[in-house]
C-alpha cells in the first residue's frame, strides 16, 4: 500500500447500518494493513482549529527563559513545556529537533484518578491558551472514543469495549513546534522513525511534507491529511492488546529540503491513553493456531513507563 486510505466518521455515526459497516471494514483493513488513515468527520470545528494554531505559535514565540518557566521537574515531561531536543526516540541518542506542550486529562468525577495525575499547567503571558487547549482536548478525545468503538467491532468485542478504560484516561495533547535549522544537523531528524506508545494517536497539522510512514515493504511513504482531515494510527497499546492484528506503524518527521530550513513547522499530535490498570493482555479472540500469542501480559501504566524511560524522558 503506497497511499494513506481516508475514511469519514459521519458513515460511521449514521443511522445506515451498511455506511456504518463500510466504515468498519475500511478502517479495520488500513490498520491491518499499513496502520494509518485519514479521517474526516471529526469533531474539530474549523475555528477551534485556527484559534489553537493561533495560541500555540504566540506560546513557542514567547522568549527562552520564559518559556521554560513553564518546564517543571520530576515528572518526565507529562504536563506543560518541554523544551528543545529534550526527547529522543527509542535507541537513538540524538535529540529530536522539536520543543513541545502537554495538554493532560480534565478528570471528572474522580478524586482518586485526579491524585495520580500532575495538574496542568496554566500559562499566565496568554489568557486564552489554556481554553482553546482544553475544548480542543475534549473534541479530540470524543473523536477518538468513536474511532475505538469501530475498532472494537472490527475486534468483534462489544461497541463501548474501549469506553470504561479511556474515561479519565492518562491521554496527551502535544502541540508540537519544530523550529527552523541554523546548522547541518548531525544525524538528528525533526521527528527520528518511531512508533507510537498509546492505544491511537490522533494528529493535527499533517498538510505539509514532513510526515512519512514506513509500509510493510520497508518504503516510506509521504502521509499527508487534506485541511479537514485528521491522520490517525494505531499505538503500541492498541497492537499489543490485538496480538499485533492491529498494526502500530513506524513513522517520522524528516528534515525540510535546505532551501526550506528557514521555516518553522508545527504539528499536534492527541495520544489516546487508556487509564493505567487497563490490561493490554492479548486478546483471547487475536490468538489461533497461525497468530500465537507474541506479547507477555502487562498493564498500559507500566507499559508507558517502561517506554517513558527509553524516550529518556524519565531517568
Amino acid at each position: 500500500m503506497n497511499k494513506i486510505p481516508s475514511v469519514n466518521l459521519a458513515d460511521f455515526l449514521s443511522d445506515d447500518p451498511n455506511k456504518k459497516q463500510k466504515f468498519i471494514n475500511e478502517i479495520g483493513h488500513a490498520y491491518e494493513t499499513i496502520g494509518f488513515v485519514a479521517l474526516k468527520g471529526h469533531f474539530l470545528e474549523d475555528t477551534l482549529v485556527n484559534n489553537l494554531y493561533s495560541e500555540i505559535k504566540n506560546f513557542f514565540e514567547l522568549p527562552v527563559a520564559t518559556k521554560e518557566k513553564y518546564e517543571i521537574p520530576g515528572i518526565g515531561g507529562q504536563r506543560g513545556y518541554v523544551s528543545f531536543g529534550k526527547e529522543s526516540a527509542k535507541g537513538k541518542k540524538e535529540g529530536d529537533l522539536k520543543e513541545f506542550w502537554h495538554f493532560g486529562q480534565y478528570v471528572e468525577d474522580d478524586t482518586e484518578r485526579a491524585k495520580e495525575y500532575p495538574e496542568n499547567v496554566l500559562v499566565n503571558e496568554l489568557t486564552n491558551f489554556n481554553e482553546v487547549g482544553k475544548e480542543t482536548y475534549k473534541m479530540l478525545e470524543k473523536t477518538a472514543k468513536y474511532v475505538l468503538r469501530s475498532l472494537a467491532l472490527h475486534l468483534s468485542l462489544e461497541e463501548t469495549y474501549f469506553d470504561q478504560y479511556i474515561k479519565n484516561g492518562n491521554s496527551i495533547l502535544r502541540p508540537i513546534h519544530y523550529p527552523p535549522i541554523a546548522t547541518e544537523p548531525k544525524g538528528a531528524e525533526r521527528a527520528a522513525a518511531h512508533g507510537d506508545i498509546n492505544l491511537i494517536t490522533l494528529l493535527m497539522g499533517a498538510q505539509g511534507k514532513g510526515l512519512q510512514v514506513q509500509n510493510h515493504n520497508g518504503d516510506w511513504i509521504d502521509a499527508m491529511a487534506e485541511p479537514d482531515e485528521l491522520m490517525i494510527n494505531v499505538g503500541d497499546m492498541l497492537a499489543r492488546h490485538s496480538n499485533n492484528k492491529l498494526k502500530s506503524t513506524i513513522h517520522r518527521v524528516t528534515n525540510p529540503p535546505k532551501e526550506m530550513w528557514g521555516t518553522s513547522r508545527y504539528s499536534i499530535p492527541f495520544f489516546m491513553h487508556p487509564i493505567s490498570e487497563m490490561k493490554l493482555d492479548v486478546l483471547e479472540n487475536c490468538i489461533d493456531s497461525k497468530n500465537p500469542k507474541q506479547f507477555e501480559d502487562i498493564t498500559a501504566g507500566e507499559f508507558l513507563e517502561q517506554r517513558l524511560l527509553e524516550l529518556g524522558l524519565k531517568k
